[in-house]
């Protein structure tokens, strides 16, 4: 791969990767309420790596999730320091987040797509 195809691929991943912690991180919190510092590394583990978000991007993303009524939370003892603010979603979360997936994930289980992937991927 040349270096200008290379860095024309970080670009378009970096743009792909920050529309993405939005997905991932309500993902996350649909399994099971989790705290920021355990989001970040389950939104890493659930992506496979693919998407790395440091605390400000997620305590950025809960604020607005918050604001749009997408998230609850409510403070929890911690036998291990201060007591910790847990998020999970709320039912407008739930739904939202089901659409969203209906309308941009499940594509990808489509027959016509995953053989245009399978056949671009195969040859580069």
């Amino acid at each position: 791969m040349s270096e200008e195809t290379e860095m024309l691929l970080d670009q378009w991943e970096q743009n792909y990767k920050k529309g993405l912690l939005s997905f991932w991180m309500m993902l996350a919190i649909a399994e099971k309420a989790l705290y920021a510092y355990e989001m970040r590394e389950t939104v890493e583990t659930l992506s496979k790596g693919s998407v790395l978000a440091d605390e400000n991007s997620i305590y950025r993303a809960l604020r607005r999730f918050a604001k749009n009524g997408l998230v609850k939370s409510e403070m929890r003892h911690s036998d291990i320091g201060p007591d910790r603010r847990y998020f999970e979603l709320s039912e407008r979360g739930e739904q939202l987040l089901g659409k969203f997936i209906q309308r941009n994930i499940n594509v990808f289980n489509d027959k016509k797509v995953k053989k245009a992937m399978g056949k671009i991927a195969e040859t580069k």
